[in-house]
């Protein structure tokens, strides 16, 4: 199959799964995540790992305009990825990923070790984990969570943990999106399924969550214009269509020249993903210009749309809603403008043309 109907036969499906009423989806989080998966399978369109990374930010594109009920960005994007850049086993079906201070103990100690405080060498990789892992993307939804934190020796690890093995405290962002806390009580994982990682990897980790949300907002984005032409094309003040007014007009151009920004930099960032070097300065210049652009598309949207846009029987609520909690997670604005901007100054004014221009 190649990529370009690859990325057809998931458009399709996705959109197929978009109901009329889709505000049932969240009550029923692990059935949609599955209802999803099997539709994907059914189309032969659930990618493989060897899919080229601008198939996969389009596939996440698509589910951010569908708003998908499933994990696809955290899949896709970030834990697939990741847990074999570390050679992990990558399990079949959906999955989340999550990162932050655990309490990491060996397992197996090496007791006859000399290096660090006692404990601070094990025999072998397998560990005990303690603490919580909060908000968790979709952890309801899935069997298996990558993990990214600091191993007892320090230097960061990753690692491939059961969802089932912890235990839960379900909650939601803005949107309704599960987003879940995991509970760790002394959770023994194998050494096969922990793996020791360069701090390379561990940065990448942060800059493909980042992607992850900025496609999603490029997709929402895009329904966004979508649906506010449409009303403001059918809906009638003073005896003629609200978008033949002057004023609308310039709203809606700001509209989609927002919209545009992000595309933009969401498809420089795909183009970028099969150059290591690019890829991360790439996908924060993404990232930040998705958040960034939030406040004025969902503005403008809101505001052509008048008070019907915040109601159940509005579905521009469902991108806006999505859009205001995707800017925020896994790295927000400012976050995003404070790295691009250390890295320029650091690179000095002889790289400042090339990173501005691409050339």
């Amino acid at each position: 199959m190649t990529t370009a109907s690859l990325a057809q036969r998931a458009a399709t499906a996705l959109a197929g799964l978009t109901a009329p009423n889709a505000t049932d989806a969240p009550e029923r989080p692990t059935e949609s995540a599955r209802t999803v998966w099997e539709a994907l399978r059914a189309a032969d369109a659930l990618p493989p790992l060897d899919t080229e990374p601008a198939t996969l930010v389009a596939l996440v594109t698509e589910a951010g305009y569908h708003h998908t009920p499933a994990p696809l960005a955290e899949t896709l994007l970030t834990a697939r990825p990741l847990l074999a850049a570390a050679g992990l086993t990558v399990p079949d079906g959906p999955l989340t990923f999550a990162s932050g201070p655990l309490d990491v103990r060996f397992t197996h100690v090496d007791t006859d070790s000399r290096v660090g405080p006692p404990g601070a060498r094990g025999t072998d990789d397998a560990v005990h984990l303690s603490g919580t892992l909060s908000r968790v993307p979709w952890a309801r939804a899935t069997d298996a969570v990558a993990v990214l934190t600091e191993g007892p020796s320090g230097g960061p690890l990753l690692l491939l943990l059961d969802t089932a093995r912890c235990l839960r405290a379900d909650g939601t962002n803005l949107a309704d999106e599960p987003r879940d806390d995991l509970i760790l009580h002394d959770v023994a994982v194998p050494a096969d399924r922990v793996r020791r990682i360069p701090a390379a990897l561990a940065e990448e980790a942060a800059w493909r969550a980042g992607l992850a949300r900025a496609a999603l907002i490029a997709g929402a984005a895009r329904r966004c214009v979508e649906l506010t032409i449409a009303h403001t094309t059918s809906r009638v003040q003073f005896g003629r269509p609200l978008r033949h007014f002057q004023a609308v007009k310039q709203e809606e151009a700001k509209l989609i020249e927002e919209t545009a920004l992000i595309t933009a930099a969401v498809e420089a960032a795909a183009a970028a993903l099969t150059t290591p070097a690019a890829a991360e300065f790439a996908a924060w210049v993404a990232a930040a210009q998705a958040s960034a652009s939030v406040a004025e598309i969902t503005r403008i949207a809101h505001q052509l749309h008048g008070a019907i846009g915040f109601t159940e029987l509005s579905p521009l609520r469902l991108a806006t809603t999505r859009m205001w909690s995707w800017r925020d997670e896994d790295g927000n604005e400012q976050s995003w403008h404070q790295k691009i901007g250390r890295r320029v100054v650091e690179g000095g004014s002889d790289r400042l043309w090339s990173q501005v221009t691409g050339v």
